[in-house]
Protein backbone atom coordinates (compact mmCIF):
# COMPACT_ATOMS: atom_id res chain seq x y z
CA UNK A 1 0.00 0.00 0.00
CA UNK A 2 1.17 3.53 -1.00
CA UNK A 3 0.70 6.40 1.36
CA UNK A 4 1.98 10.06 0.70
CA UNK A 5 1.54 12.55 3.40
CA UNK A 6 1.59 16.21 2.60
CA UNK A 7 2.64 19.31 4.75
CA UNK A 8 3.50 22.86 3.78
CA UNK A 9 7.12 22.35 4.74
CA UNK A 10 8.20 18.97 4.83
CA UNK A 11 9.99 19.27 7.53
CA UNK A 12 8.53 17.90 10.73
CA UNK A 13 5.12 16.20 10.70
CA UNK A 14 4.67 14.91 7.29
CA UNK A 15 8.39 13.28 7.81
CA UNK A 16 7.68 11.96 10.93
CA UNK A 17 4.23 10.37 9.59
CA UNK A 18 6.50 9.05 6.78
CA UNK A 19 8.88 7.22 9.00
CA UNK A 20 6.45 5.88 11.60
CA UNK A 21 4.32 4.63 8.68
CA UNK A 22 7.37 2.90 7.47
CA UNK A 23 8.70 0.92 10.86
CA UNK A 24 5.33 0.01 12.37
CA UNK A 25 4.15 -0.96 8.71
CA UNK A 26 7.07 -3.63 9.03
CA UNK A 27 7.37 -3.97 4.73
CA UNK A 28 3.53 -3.77 4.30
CA UNK A 29 3.55 -0.06 3.25
CA UNK A 30 5.52 2.19 0.94
CA UNK A 31 5.40 5.63 3.05
CA UNK A 32 6.72 9.01 1.49
CA UNK A 33 6.07 12.63 2.57
CA UNK A 34 6.24 15.94 0.44
CA UNK A 35 5.22 19.44 0.69
CA UNK A 36 3.87 22.53 -0.73
CA UNK A 37 7.53 23.75 -0.70
CA UNK A 38 10.73 22.07 0.73
CA UNK A 39 13.02 23.21 3.19
CA UNK A 40 14.60 20.78 5.24
CA UNK A 41 14.18 18.12 7.96
CA UNK A 42 14.04 19.70 11.34
CA UNK A 43 16.57 18.71 13.41
CA UNK A 44 13.74 18.18 16.66
CA UNK A 45 12.13 16.21 14.23
CA UNK A 46 14.94 13.57 13.77
CA UNK A 47 15.61 13.57 17.88
CA UNK A 48 12.18 12.75 18.67
CA UNK A 49 11.81 9.78 16.25
CA UNK A 50 15.54 8.89 17.25
CA UNK A 51 14.21 7.93 20.91
CA UNK A 52 12.00 4.99 19.13
CA UNK A 53 14.79 4.03 17.13
CA UNK A 54 13.72 4.89 14.01
CA UNK A 55 16.14 7.00 11.87
CA UNK A 56 14.53 9.82 9.78
CA UNK A 57 17.95 11.60 9.28
CA UNK A 58 18.63 10.62 5.75
CA UNK A 59 15.22 11.88 4.64
CA UNK A 60 15.09 14.72 2.81
CA UNK A 61 12.29 17.47 1.94
CA UNK A 62 10.40 17.33 -0.80
CA UNK A 63 7.87 19.36 -3.39
CA UNK A 64 4.53 17.74 -3.60
CA UNK A 65 4.98 17.52 -7.69
CA UNK A 66 7.49 14.83 -7.02
CA UNK A 67 4.36 12.56 -6.92
CA UNK A 68 1.70 14.08 -9.00
CA UNK A 69 1.38 11.59 -11.57
CA UNK A 70 2.15 8.53 -9.58
CA UNK A 71 -1.11 6.43 -7.82
CA UNK A 72 -1.15 6.40 -3.98
CA UNK A 73 -3.62 4.64 -1.82
CA UNK A 74 -3.68 7.29 0.73
CA UNK A 75 -2.77 10.71 -0.25
CA UNK A 76 -2.87 12.50 4.22
CA UNK A 77 -2.60 16.09 4.86
CA UNK A 78 -0.79 16.43 8.15
CA UNK A 79 -1.28 19.97 7.86
CA UNK A 80 -4.37 23.01 7.49
CA UNK A 81 -2.36 24.49 5.11
CA UNK A 82 -1.47 21.96 2.93
CA UNK A 83 -4.94 21.10 3.55
CA UNK A 84 -6.20 23.84 1.99
CA UNK A 85 -3.71 24.43 -1.30
CA UNK A 86 -4.43 20.31 -2.20
CA UNK A 87 -7.95 20.24 -1.91
CA UNK A 88 -7.76 17.62 -4.86
CA UNK A 89 -4.49 14.94 -5.82
CA UNK A 90 -4.44 13.22 -8.67
CA UNK A 91 -4.04 9.61 -8.36
CA UNK A 92 -5.27 9.08 -4.74
CA UNK A 93 -7.61 6.10 -4.24
CA UNK A 94 -8.22 8.34 -0.57
CA UNK A 95 -7.87 11.38 0.37
CA UNK A 96 -7.73 12.18 4.27
CA UNK A 97 -6.88 14.88 6.87
CA UNK A 98 -5.46 15.11 9.83
CA UNK A 99 -4.74 18.46 11.83
CA UNK A 100 -1.77 18.55 13.69
CA UNK A 101 -0.12 21.49 15.49
CA UNK A 102 3.15 22.73 13.89
CA UNK A 103 5.88 22.01 16.45
CA UNK A 104 8.37 24.19 15.00
CA UNK A 105 6.44 26.97 16.21
CA UNK A 106 7.36 25.79 19.45
CA UNK A 107 9.26 27.72 22.12
CA UNK A 108 11.31 27.76 25.24
CA UNK A 109 14.41 25.65 26.06
CA UNK A 110 15.88 22.86 23.97
CA UNK A 111 13.36 20.72 26.12
CA UNK A 112 10.68 22.14 26.07
CA UNK A 113 10.56 22.57 22.43
CA UNK A 114 11.35 18.07 22.22
CA UNK A 115 8.45 17.71 24.64
CA UNK A 116 6.37 19.40 21.98
CA UNK A 117 7.58 17.31 19.20
CA UNK A 118 7.16 14.43 20.68
CA UNK A 119 3.53 15.23 21.57
CA UNK A 120 2.93 15.75 17.98
CA UNK A 121 4.43 12.29 17.08
CA UNK A 122 2.98 10.71 19.56
CA UNK A 123 -0.50 11.75 17.79
CA UNK A 124 0.53 11.17 14.43
CA UNK A 125 1.62 7.48 15.39
CA UNK A 126 -1.97 7.16 17.48
CA UNK A 127 -3.92 8.19 13.74
CA UNK A 128 -1.57 5.84 11.76
CA UNK A 129 -2.09 2.71 14.46
CA UNK A 130 -6.15 3.47 14.17
CA UNK A 131 -6.52 4.18 10.36
CA UNK A 132 -4.09 0.95 8.96
CA UNK A 133 -4.82 -0.90 12.24
CA UNK A 134 -0.91 -1.40 12.86
CA UNK A 135 -0.15 -1.96 16.68
CA UNK A 136 2.80 -0.43 18.40
CA UNK A 137 5.54 -2.70 18.52
CA UNK A 138 7.87 -2.37 22.06
CA UNK A 139 10.88 -1.22 20.41
CA UNK A 140 9.00 1.92 19.36
CA UNK A 141 6.71 2.24 22.51
CA UNK A 142 8.04 5.20 24.02
CA UNK A 143 7.84 6.75 27.51
CA UNK A 144 8.63 9.74 27.26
Amino acid sequence: MRVLFLCTHNSARSQMAEGLLRELGKGKFEAFSAGTEATHVRPLAIEAMQELGIDISGQRSKVLTEYLNQPFDYVITVCDQANESCPVFPGAANRLHWSFPDPSRATGMHAEQLAVYRQVREAIRARIEAQFGLATSPETNSGK
